[in-house]
């Protein structure tokens, strides 16, 4: 029964450690791909880490539990410490994965409408509200035509980082 507390206390102790060593092993391992990158992160340290504390403490409750012998429950530890340690890769796979959306550019507002906010003359600048990556932005605008308070505008070209060029929209 200690053996096996000692494996589990030694898994928790080794994710502790993953948290301050993120990613030693994979450095370390990163010069072996074995079938094309089938085991990319298995050896990293938090799949280490919940294999070896799953075996500990799955065969620990196992021996307490039960008046199986040892075999047994070590068998029981290394089936519970093999699925935890997938979960694991799985789980820390599907996170590294994870993307978050590309970086708005200034020519992502061609094509996008908006509304005046402040009136534009046909010979100067006025402004436009526009929504870049959701978020609602006040551009200077310029129109070939003078354009009202509200009226509805389309983004036809972007002139700066902060001016656009307009036309009216007719709905």
């Amino acid at each position: 029964m200690a053996l096996f507390l000692g494996l589990g206390i030694t898994g928790v102790v080794l994710l502790l450690l993953s948290l301050i060593f993120d990613g030693v092993l994979e450095g370390l391992f990163g010069g072996v791909d074995v079938l094309d990158g089938l085991f990319d992160g298995l050896l990293s340290l938090p799949v280490i880490a919940g294999f070896v504390s799953m075996l500990g403490f799955g065969g620990a409750i196992v021996l307490g539990t039960t008046g199986l012998g040892a075999g047994p429950a070590t068998t029981v530890g290394a089936g519970a410490g093999a699925a935890a340690g997938w979960l694991t890769w799985k789980l820390s796979r599907a996170l590294i994965r994870d993307q978050t959306a590309p970086t708005p550019r200034g020519d992502d507002l061609v094509g996008t409408s908006g509304n005046v906010v402040t009136a534009i003359p046909a010979d100067g600048y006025g402004e436009v509200l526009l929504q870049l990556a959701g978020q609602p932005m006040k551009f200077a605008a310029k129109s070939e035509v003078a354009l009202a308070r509200g009226a509805d505008v389309w983004v036809d070209e972007v002139l700066s980082p902060t001016s656009v060029a307009v036309r009216s929209v007719e709905r």
